[in-house]
């Protein structure tokens, strides 16, 4: 049970989570903080939390649990208002998609890593922001992976862990470099193909027509080039490296299959796409 929360960046991670804690009457008071005052009297005005403040000190006084739930890019600057200023006893995680960036910005701020600090990520999300888009049920049946470090407090890691399960998430726990391999590949490669898809086809001197003949398929492959540019410009400068490594990977395998259709190599490319089809039917069996 979490007496107060105090939520940097009530937006559709922080404010869905928010809704789900309520809806399990997991926490007795939730306060908002951010730069943004109108986003903030919105969160409010929907009951996605109980109070709000601009002010960083004002939001950790009294505060037991503390979740960041900021752009990647904002995680430093926020770990560096607070310092300081957290209760004692309180644990501090957050939400982001890349975990080494993180542990180095509460490295940065802390002097090292407080035991306090358990970095998390949940692995659901709509390609709509904001708090209007939040929803109660966003985690329920997903994934949050916690990449607990030696330095962090084994009660710590419990409490996050219980938040996110009341939520209805599934916990998984991983090494932070994994997690950044991992989710280059599974996450923030996909996002960057789509976006990359979507950019090339509008620079056509046909774009109007492919836009407007495009069917189920083409939107459901770039649905999540609507995603918050910010956002997902944090993620790739803050991954850089392992997505990096993704990129090129696809960029080769791309190749080979160009290589495949220039030599009109039938055999080469039914085995690429029955490789694709097998592998990902396996993957959706595994998840029915």
């Amino acid at each position: 049970m979490i007496k107060k929360l105090a939520i940097f960046g009530v937006g559709l991670i922080g404010g869905s989570l928010a809704m789900a804690l309520k809806k399990a009457n997991y926490c007795e008071s939730i306060i908002g903080c951010s730069r943004n005052a109108e986003a903030l009297q919105k969160a409010k005005a929907l009951g996605v939390i109980d109070d709000y403040t601009l002010d960083p000190i004002v939001a950790v006084k009294g505060a037991d649990m503390v979740l960041l739930a900021v752009p990647m890019g904002a995680m430093g600057s926020v770990l560096q208002s607070i310092k300081g200023y957290i209760e004692a006893g309180a644990v501090v995680t957050d939400a982001g998609s890349a975990k080494a960036s993180v542990v180095a910005a509460a490295h940065e701020a802390f002097g090292e890593i407080p035991p306090f600090f358990v970095p998390a990520h949940p692995i659901a999300g709509r390609e709509k922001s904001g708090v209007e888009a939040a929803i109660v049920d966003l985690y329920v049946d997903h994934k949050v992976i916690v990449t607990p470090l030696p330095e962090t407090d084994k009660q710590a890691e419990r409490q996050v862990i219980a938040m996110w399960e009341a939520a209805g998430a599934e916990v998984e726990s991983m090494a932070v470099e994994k997690h950044d391999h991992v989710l280059a590949s599974t996450s923030h490669l996909p996002h960057v193909i789509a976006y990359s898809l979507v950019d090339t086809l509008s620079h056509s001197e046909v774009s109007d027509s492919i836009f407007h003949y495009a069917a189920g398929g083409f939107r459901d492959f770039t649905r999540i080039a609507s995603s918050d540019p910010v956002m997902w410009r944090d993620i790739c400068l803050e991954n850089r490296d392992a997505i990096l490594t993704s990129i090129e990977a696809f960029q080769a395998n791309l190749q080979i299959l160009h290589q495949q259709i220039t030599d009109a190599d039938s055999s080469g490319i039914m085995d690429t796409f029955s490789h694709a089809k097998a592998v990902r039917d396996g993957y959706m069996k595994k998840q029915s």
